[in-house]
C-alpha cells in the first residue's frame, strides 16, 4: 500500500503524481489532504479529471481495493484496519482532522515492511510522527524536495523525525512508483 500525506499546496501535488501514473496501476493508495471540515466532498472528482486510476473518497468499512486512489474525507480521521478503511471523528491531532499521521501509523501497523509513505507539501509538522512509525515498521519513506514544495515546513519535519529513503522532486514521484509498485501485467508488457 502507499500512503500519502500533504497539505498546503498538495492539490497540486496530487494532480501531478496522479498524471504520471498509469491505467495498470494496482497498489492501492490512500491520501490525506488537509482541508476544512465544511469543504465540498468534490475533491475526489477534481483529482478523477488527472488520473487513470479510479479516485474515491473512503468510507467507514470499505474494502481496500487495487488501482484506487482513497481520500480521506473532511473532518474524518482515516484508519486502516485489516483490509478496510475505518474513519473516525475522534480529537483533531496536530490541529487536523484528517491527520496525516493517523492514517501513516495505523497504515504502518497494518502493512509494515509492505508499505511506502510519501510526505508532500505543507505548513506543519503533521504527518512526521507517522514517518517514524513507518520507518520502524520497515516501511519505505519518500518526501518531497523541500526546495521546490509550495511550503517547505512538512517536507522538513519528516526528515527530521526519520531516517528518510529517498527525498524526491514532484515530478520523480510518479514514474518511480510506476517503476516500483505493481502494474496489471498487460501494461508491464505492451
Amino acid at each position: 500500500m502507499i500512503v500519502i500525506g500533504t497539505s498546503l499546496g498538495g492539490l497540486q501535488a496530487l494532480q501531478q503524481i496522479l498524471r504520471d501514473l498509469p491505467a495498470g496501476f494496482t497498489t492501492p493508495i490512500a491520501a490525506v489532504q488537509h482541508r476544512h471540515r465544511s469543504s465540498q466532498s468534490i475533491l475526489a472528482q477534481h483529482l478523477q479529471r488527472s488520473a487513470k486510476v479510479r479516485v474515491r473518497d473512503a468510507e467507514n468499512g470499505m474494502p481496500i481495493e487495487k488501482g484506487t486512489l482513497y481520500l480521506a474525507p473532511a473532518d474524518y480521521h482515516l484508519m486502516v484496519d485489516d483490509g478496510r478503511f475505518l474513519l473516525s471523528t475522534e480529537d483533531l491531532v496536530r490541529y487536523s482532522r484528517p491527520s496525516i499521521d493517523v492514517l501513516f501509523e495505523s497504515a504502518a501497523d497494518a502493512y509494515r515492511e509492505n508499505l511506502l509513505g510519501i510526505v508532500l507539501t505543507g505548513a506543519n509538522d503533521d504527518g512526521s510522527r507517522g514517518a517514524k512509525a513507518i520507518k520502524r515498521r520497515g516501511g519505505t519513506l519518500i518526501v518531497q524536495d523541500p526546495d521546490e514544495a509550495e511550503s517547505p515546513v512538512m517536507p522538513l519535519a519528516a526528515i527530521a523525525a526519520a531516517p528518510v529513503d529517498m527525498v524526491m522532486k514532484l515530478a520523480e514521484i510518479g514514474p518511480y512508483l510506476t517503476g516500483c509498485c505493481h502494474l496489471e501485467s498487460s501494461e508491464k508488457h505492451g
